[in-house]
């Protein structure tokens, strides 16, 4: 079984669903974080929109080097810039995996901070990881919303916001 196809699909997916749920980000609302600890609103909204960029860093590259500075977040004010920032990172993305053949998925990628290893995966494996981050931050993303009485897009299956069982 091929899983370049596989992957293909499962990234669409989550673009659809991710398109709804950064749809649905409040203006005015960038710095909102529900504890001292937790990551702000814009930056958390970032990040998601981000990570639709890994694959084609991850096929361009070995490593992600933290201690480097292979990494510089990106600082967006706007809805608007947001959304921009998911279109163009996953259109490079879409590119990327039309592009690839299966083999290309076996070759190794890690995530360091100088010689420390914080993850050693195949590109299959890390963007795997990749799919899960979108999927993990999204959920954040929604409890975020859910404290601030904004409506929650369906995920896997109707919210609660939108459709009963």
């Amino acid at each position: 079984m091929e899983t370049l196809p596989i992957l293909r699909n499962e990234f669409e997916q989550e673009y659809e669903t991710t398109k709804q749920f950064l749809a649905a980000f409040p203006e005015g609302k960038n710095d909102y974080q529900p504890h001292e600890k937790s990551m702000k609103l814009m930056p958390l909204a970032i990040h998601i929109a981000e990570i639709f960029g890994w694959p084609e860093f991850i096929m361009k590259t070995e490593k992600l080097d933290f201690a480097a500075g292979d990494y510089q977040p990106t600082i967006l004010n706007t809805k608007a810039e947001l959304l921009q920032k998911f279109e163009d990172d996953y259109a490079k993305t879409k590119e990327t995996l039309a592009s690839m053949r299966e083999e290309d998925l076996t070759g190794g990628w890690a995530m360091n901070m100088g010689d420390q290893v914080l993850a050693d995966f195949n590109k299959y494996s890390a963007m795997r990881h990749a799919l899960n981050q979108i999927t993990h931050h999204r959920a954040q993303l929604g409890v975020y919303y859910r404290l601030n009485d904004i409506a929650l897009p369906a995920s896997y299956g109707p919210s609660a916001d939108h459709e009963s069982f």
